[in-house]
């Protein structure tokens, strides 16, 4: 007998962060999530996501012990925007048994129809750039810190459960960072830079903090990914919170602009791979030693792997060529670094200006995720 029970303290909270730890303790694929990042993300008075959503979150029971967990989250803005009625599943884990899942599932969707909502998706967060998707080929692959990672018999529960459909699927590349700069990448960003004069910046750190780059940085995501799938519109406050997570610890070199004249056109984001790091601290906790690990990876860049966070151009650059100009730049970086793979985030398979940018390196689709949608 499944028992759901919703989170209402911080001991519950505290449970459901756990579960996930517990259930994925050894597997060499799976990354622990940093703690403190789960727990700010989840807490409404520490995630500014709350402004515009409506979240709780449900645990299962079965003789006692915690068999599985999953959040319910409304998202008005993106509703909104999407002209929806929609309910999200998203930190959705459990056993393997279909009662707990079906159960899990059947709590979101209760609590949805009883606000109003007609259909229930995910797994999704609270905004973009929370994790997204439900892993579907790739198990085998090391995960990420930024995708969710979940056993092959996830995906199969979603077949036997009924009515969830397929509504969109990410993909990620695996990309091998070649020893040179590809030709075609040189004779467009040539071409770029005399043709429409746009140019490769590097901030300082001034520059990103002080002068407010960094927080264009994420105005221009609010303009690059406004018609992806389930995107909700950054606010002002969680624009801040993500210069306080991202830019502030990034290394500049890593983070590349496009400027058409003072302009910013583009951006490319991207870390050092921080997930053998993640797998060597105590379920995601800095300490006692878990800090160490996370700063070999941040200055030392001890890593073969580097991530490609995120990569924005508005549109009308697009056709230009000011995604050349990115690769271009950050392919040395990489060279410099010594990275010798990139791993990109995830891509709708349906974008395939996004995808076609591959075709000059050595890349490879290496991991699927994908969201359900069923009506209520």
């Amino acid at each position: 007998m499944v028992e759901i029970r919703e989170v209402t303290d911080k001991r519950g909270l505290r449970q459901f962060i756990q579960f996930y730890y517990d259930l994925y303790r050894g597997d060499d694929c799976a990354v622990p999530f940093l703690y403190f990042d789960e727990e700010a993300t989840l807490r409404s008075d520490k995630n500014p996501s709350f402004e515009c959503c409506e979240a709780t979150y449900f645990l299962a029971f079965k003789d006692g012990k915690v068999v599985g967990r999953v959040a319910a989250i409304i998202n008005r803005r993106a509703n909104e925007r999407w002209n929806c009625h929609q309910v999200r599943f998203g930190w959705f884990d459990f056993i393997d048994d279909t009662e707990v899942s079906t159960a899990l599932l059947k709590a979101v969707e209760d609590w949805g129809r009883q606000r109003g909502m007609t259909e229930i998706a995910g797994p999704l967060g609270f905004i973009d750039t929370d994790r997204e998707g439900m892993l579907v080929e790739g198990f085998d692959q090391v995960s990420t810190m930024y995708v969710n990672y979940n056993y092959p018999y996830y995906p199969k529960h979603m077949e036997r459960i009924g009515g969830f459909k397929k509504d969109n699927d990410y993909v990620e590349c695996k990309v091998k960072v070649p020893e040179k700069v590809p030709e075609k990448f040189e004779k467009i960003t040539e071409m770029v830079r005399r043709r429409y004069g746009l140019r490769v910046h590097k901030f300082t750190r001034h520059e990103l903090i002080e002068e407010g780059y960094g927080r264009k940085v994420f105005d221009l995501l609010n303009a690059t990914y406004k018609d992806l799938y389930g995107f909700s519109q950054l606010s002002d406050r969680q624009i801040d919170k993500l210069v306080n997570d991202y830019i502030k610890i990034a290394d500049l070199n890593l983070v590349t602009a496009i400027m058409d004249g003072d302009k910013m056109v583009g951006f490319g984001i991207t870390f050092p791979s921080f997930s053998k790091a993640l797998q060597k601290t105590r379920d995601g906790r800095l300490l006692p030693f878990g800090w160490w690990h996370l700063l070999k990876i941040l200055k030392w860049h001890k890593t073969p792997v580097v991530d490609l966070l995120l990569i924005g151009v508005l549109p009308e650059y697009r056709s230009k060529g000011a995604n050349a100009l990115i690769f271009d730049d950050l392919i040395r970086q990489f060279q410099a670094y010594g990275f010798e793979w990139a791993e990109t985030g995830p891509q709708m398979e349906s974008n395939e200006g996004v995808l076609s940018q591959w075709q000059y390196l050595e890349a490879t689709i290496h991991r699927r995720h994908r969201c359900y949608r069923k009506l209520l």
